[in-house]
């Protein structure tokens, strides 16, 4: 079954629903939203797109870049967002892996992505909107507002999400039609999701909390949502008493927290407030129930396998935890020889069900490491339940920075650094941040007889990375602590700088 036969069912029952709001005025019905989506649809199959082919898509958050996602899984294109802060030089691996058929991409960068796709001889790159009536949205709008919902096998793949790798390659994370469908079924039961919902949306689109949780318990349902660019504390507050549901990350809820209108009062029309993608300190839980008498839900997913756990709607919210696994899914806590630990130790978070991924592509080894032999996916997070089997988070085995609810792996900093000639080695770490979750921290070692000019490094690593990924502040040191092993020992770089 393809994903998008959810949706169609509510355009079919429901038409007059409103769908989207953006601004004030605009207000796009499901009715709408059908015959939109099927216009780009019918404007990607004008450009010699087939079932199955990749569109690989970097564009800033619109209504535009929303129908598109839309028609791609409406036709059985696998669609693969990007992180609209990668630089050229990350492009690279995407394309080269991903072997797209399309690149969309702004008008703004263009050229640069034409650059890079220019050894493809099967892609192109196209811009969405604004391209002087030559881009999609243009194409689209001369296009029939009848396209048929291409039949997808459950086992197809719907999108492929790149997560960060911990050598540096970034991993393709292959998501099917079905893992869609069993998890956004089993959020709307838990979540208690209707068409009397209004969700305010404010995330980005790129990953899965914003394209697949937050437009999936939406547009499955029949319910309507208020539409943001961005996380803009003024837009969310005015946003709030028209909303009955938000979706955000820690630093939405630590920046809402600043705003002297964040009152009871401002919030008496929210039912829930849903957090995750990074751990939510227990103090932002305590202020923010004091200020508006709701306890925030955390939940618990990744790339991988959408959403793994969750408190509760109706029931105990847990400060600390991250809930109970999902209608369908299992958790269970291994130790280092996949041997099930005892309630209430610390070990090895392991996962199964139909929300779990198909594999990486390209990297049938990886993937198989990844499995244990009797088919659970090793998440690389470390957890323990308690005695009601809430599943608490303790630390990652991978070495994971979060920030700002975006996933960073250091060695990717790492390699970058090391490659400067000043630089002996380095160390890439996160250090708690009451804003971002963790800020990305470096030390290094420099040569006999160099001098560092650490301005000068961050810049250079900034046309080099998405912002999000370099390091607020670089630390030089004497050498890096290291255990008997010789493994550099993060754990005492963090301490070490934490105070800072």
């Amino acid at each position: 079954m393809n994903f998008y036969s959810l949706i169609e069912n509510v355009v079919q029952l429901k038409p007059a629903n409103i769908a989207i709001k953006i601004g004030k005025e605009r207000n796009i019905s499901y009715s709408q939203l059908g015959n939109q989506v099927s216009r780009y649809l019918n404007a990607l199959s004008a450009l010699g797109v087939r079932g199955g082919d990749r569109i690989v898509v970097q564009v800033e958050k619109s209504l535009p870049s929303l129908l598109l996602y839309l028609a791609c899984i409406k036709g059985g294109y696998i669609f693969v967002p990007l992180n609209t802060a990668y630089k050229a030089s990350e492009l690279t691996h995407f394309i080269a892996d991903a072997k797209p058929t399309l690149f969309i991409t702004t008008i703004e960068r263009l050229d640069e992505v034409s650059a890079l796709v220019a050894d493809i001889k099967t892609c192109s790159a196209v811009v969405l909107s604004g391209g002087d009536n030559q881009d999609l949205s243009s194409l689209s709008a001369r296009q029939s507002e009848f396209a048929p919902t291409r039949a997808s096998s459950p086992s197809e793949v719907a999108v492929i999400i790149y997560t960060s790798g911990t050598t540096g390659r970034s991993k393709g994370a292959m998501v099917t039609h079905d893992n869609l469908i069993s998890n956004v079924n089993a959020l709307n039961k838990l979540w208690d999701f209707s068409e009397n919902d209004v969700l305010l949306h404010a995330l980005p689109v790129f990953h899965v909390h914003g394209l697949f949780i937050a437009n999936h318990c939406a547009l499955t349902v029949g319910a309507k949502m208020l539409w943001l660019n961005r996380c803009n504390v003024e837009e969310v507050v005015e946003a709030i008493p028209k909303s009955t549901v938000m979706m955000g990350v820690p630093t939405f809820y630590t920046r809402l927290l600043s705003s002297a209108s964040l009152t009871k009062s401002l919030c008496r029309a929210i039912r829930l407030f849903i957090s995750g993608s990074a751990p939510l300190l227990s103090e932002t839980h305590e202020l923010f129930e004091q200020r508006t008498g709701h306890k925030i839900l955390e939940r618990y997913g990744m790339s991988e396998a959408g959403m793994i756990t969750s408190n509760p709607y109706h029931g105990v919210r847990k400060v600390g935890s991250v809930g109970r696994a999902l209608p369908g899914v299992s958790v269970r806590i291994v130790d280092d020889v996949d041997v099930s630990v005892s309630q209430g130790d610390t070990g090895h978070i392991q996962i199964k069900g139909p929300n779990v991924f198909k594999g990486y592509r390209n990297m049938p080894e990886k993937t198989k490491e990844e499995f244990t032999p009797d088919g659970w996916f090793r998440t690389g997070d470390l957890g323990v339940f308690d005695e009601e089997r809430y599943l608490t988070i303790v630390g990652r085995s991978k070495d994971l920075i979060i920030t700002g609810g975006y996933n960073v792996y250091p060695k990717e900093i790492e390699l970058i650094l090391d490659a400067e000639p000043s630089i002996f080695e380095s160390a890439v770490f996160g250090i708690k941040d009451s804003d971002f979750g963790e800020a990305v921290t470096a030390a290094i070692v420099l040569n006999a007889n160099s001098n560092a000019d650490t301005p000068l490094l961050i810049e250079n690593l900034k046309a080099q990375l998405a912002t999000y990924k370099v390091p607020k502040a670089i630390h030089v040191v004497n050498q890096l602590p290291r255990n008997a092993m010789g493994k550099v020992q993060k754990s005492l770089l963090r301490e070490a700088y934490s105070s800072d």
